[in-house]
């Protein structure tokens, strides 16, 4: 008998389950409904469920299209205009068009690709008509924007009206939006402009035939992206009860909010959980293994790399930043890895390259870091030296010694300059270290601020006091040139003129130009020579 009952009701549930399925088939497959759940945090109602990558690239636009937006708005850049009027209360970063490409090839090369829910926000023509019959004589909205047909009694989840005579524009999520438009047109037209910032075309633009090449992708399952979907949480324009301004003031407050909240990620966090790019993955697995770089269980131990911003301050005891690290790693590694980063078509993004060639970067950057912790600056640190102490230039406060191989942009230069001579010119690691070895014994890398130094002028600017990145190329030739990697006398004259035109100020009494030797004398440029080339010690 209980088998009997037990039989009957696992009957009767699917049967039930049956008639739903049928229900929800009906209303789903019609294309002006949407099956969502309402929900509700403090005064603001929306609805969540989920839409395919093509409907949201057709039917959703950019929040500065709004009507409320719409006569401070730029439809060339799709970015609102900038005044006095709108400073204030548009937080919103400008659109930054430029993003474009790179956010559509995500989606299209990667196959672990997800976009967070979008926000947006839905209305009628009826809502910024004041004559309209949905208002009353109080102008007040005598209907909400949203028509929702629940299917449940707890009136929570049901189906929203999504049909052709409602208007929907993103709230949060409108660079999401542009990467979804971004891949309908490539898989549309076959190509994608490349943009700057403002929407101007840069460039070649990308060709689904290039990506397809280039990342052995599947024709077939690059057009079915377009039926992919993405979360998306609606709003409603305005909500019964309300008077225009306040339905206004209530989306806008919305829009500011959503995009306050959003914290950007630093360059160092950014490198922190980069899981495509093999530069980012091997520096980040260095910084927490290598002796030079990894945390110690010391009670007065400080931490030698910044994890998240890309400077150093004037106190700080960290010797580099994982953003400094990643450039270092791709500095030297892409001599020995060029497939890591495509040169010829810098527009396309990178991929995870496989385990073994990661293993292979870190122990071919393990082994640069080796050499260069033997450096005498880096040895002192084990003797209880500061960072500070052999980073600060003299002239800075608690005073320094302008040391080149405590600051980010000299630790780039240097790796950039070893990665050639390693992997291009086929010179020894360990020939080179020991050459770097007596460099910095007779003080090569020290006191940058000194018209002594090679590094004056290079990247220490004495008009300015202080470190100028611009000329991190400069410094990297010179560091090939002194570890023997010049041999053409062409390329030497060229860079005896880039040294002295660096070593050249502007008088400010007189605006006379005037060069400064390795003395502190002013010369004729043709008289300021290059250091004699370093020999193995």
């Amino acid at each position: 008998m209980d088998q009997d009952i037990t039989k009957q009701l696992q009957q009767q549930e699917s049967e039930e389950k049956q008639a739903l399925a049928l229900l929800l088939e009906r209303y789903l497959s019609r294309q002006d409904q949407l099956f969502v759940q309402k929900t509700q945090m403090g005064t603001t109602q929306s609805y969540l469920g989920s839409v395919s990558l093509e409907w949201l690239a057709s039917r959703v636009h950019f929040a500065l299209q709004l009507p409320l937006f719409r006569r401070k708005y730029d439809p060339k850049s799709n970015n609102i205009i900038r005044d006095s009027e709108t400073v204030e209360e548009l937080q919103q970063r400008p659109l930054d068009w430029s993003r474009q490409a790179h956010l559509a090839q995500y989606l299209a090369v990667l196959n672990n690709h997800k976009f967070p829910p979008i926000l947006v926000v839905i209305s009628q023509n009826w809502v910024n008509n004041p004559d309209a019959g949905e208002w009353d004589i109080n102008n007040r909205a005598k209907v909400s924007v949203d028509e929702f047909l629940s299917l449940d009694k707890n009136d929570s989840v049901g189906l929203l009206n999504i049909g052709e005579n409602y208007s929907i524009f993103a709230l949060d999520g409108q660079h999401r939006l542009m990467g979804i438009q971004g891949l309908m047109e490539l898989l549309k037209t076959g190509k994608l402009e490349v943009y700057n910032k403002v929407k101007k075309a840069t460039g070649t633009p990308i060709t689904l035939d290039e990506l397809i090449e280039e990342y052995e992708l599947d024709p077939i399952a690059l057009q079915s992206l377009a039926k992919e979907k993405i979360g998306i949480e609606i709003i409603p324009a305005v909500i019964k009860g309300e008077t225009y301004e306040e339905a206004r003031r209530r989306v806008r407050s919305v829009f500011v909010h959503v995009n306050r909240m959003a914290i950007s990620l630093s360059k160092g966090q950014l490198v922190l959980l980069n899981e495509d790019d093999g530069f980012a993955i091997v520096s980040r697995r260095l910084a927490i293994t290598h002796p030079l770089l990894k945390d110690r269980e010391e009670k007065d131990w400080n931490s030698r790399v910044n994890w998240d911003s890309a400077t150093i301050a004037n106190k700080s005891t960290v010797l580099t930043t994982l953003q400094a690290l990643q450039d270092m790693t791709e500095g030297y590694l892409n001599y020995q890895f060029p497939h890591w980063k495509s040169k010829d078509k810098k527009n396309l993004i990178s991929l995870r390259p496989d385990d073994e060639e990661i293993e292979e970067g870190l122990n071919s950057l393990s082994e640069l870091f080796d050499g260069l912790a033997n450096l005498p600056s880096y040895r002192q640190l084990e003797h209880g030296v500061k960072t500070y102490e052999l980073r600060r230039f003299n002239h800075e406060k608690g005073g320094g010694e302008g040391n080149f191989l405590f600051r980010p942009v000299g630790q780039i230069a240097l790796a950039q300059a070893l990665g050639f001579l390693v992997f291009s010119k086929n010179f020894e690691l360990e020939s080179l270290i020991k050459k770097l070895i007596y460099f910095d014994e007779i003080g090569g890398f020290s006191y940058m601020d000194t018209s002594q130094s090679i590094w004056y002028g290079v990247l220490y600017d004495p008009m300015k006091k202080r470190i100028q990145v611009s000329g991190k190329k400069l410094a990297s030739r010179l560091l090939i040139y002194l570890l023997g990697g010049v041999k053409d006398n062409l390329e030497k004259a060229e860079l005896r003129r880039a040294l002295a035109e660096a070593r050249t100020i502007k008088d400010a009494a007189t605006n006379e130009e005037k060069t400064i030797d390795f003395k502190g004398n002013f010369v004729n440029p043709k008289n300021v020579g290059l250091p004699n080339i370093l020999v193995d010690s």
